[in-house]
């Protein structure tokens, strides 16, 4: 497989993880008086692969440019 179909497989499954884990977190918020600190951290991990992931694949068409130009595939 090709690692960048890989990267964006991983950030779109973190962004669903990400969104998850921020319901249950404001779930958890509102119905209890004072949640547990771990509560609070719980969607660090997924929001860290988030940052680290939509940040390859922002600067993914820039190395392309500098590596030799843009690929285009040419029907024949």
């Amino acid at each position: 497989m090709n690692p960048n179909k890989w990267v964006r497989r991983v950030h779109r499954w973190m962004s669903m993880a990400f969104t998850a884990s921020f319901v249950v977190v404001t779930v958890v918020v509102l119905t209890q008086e004072e949640p547990a600190e771990w509560v609070y951290l719980s969607p660090l991990l997924p929001l860290a692969l988030l940052f680290f992931t939509g940040l390859y694949l922002f600067v993914l068409p820039y190395t392309r440019r500098w590596r030799g130009g843009r690929r285009v595939a040419h029907a024949e």
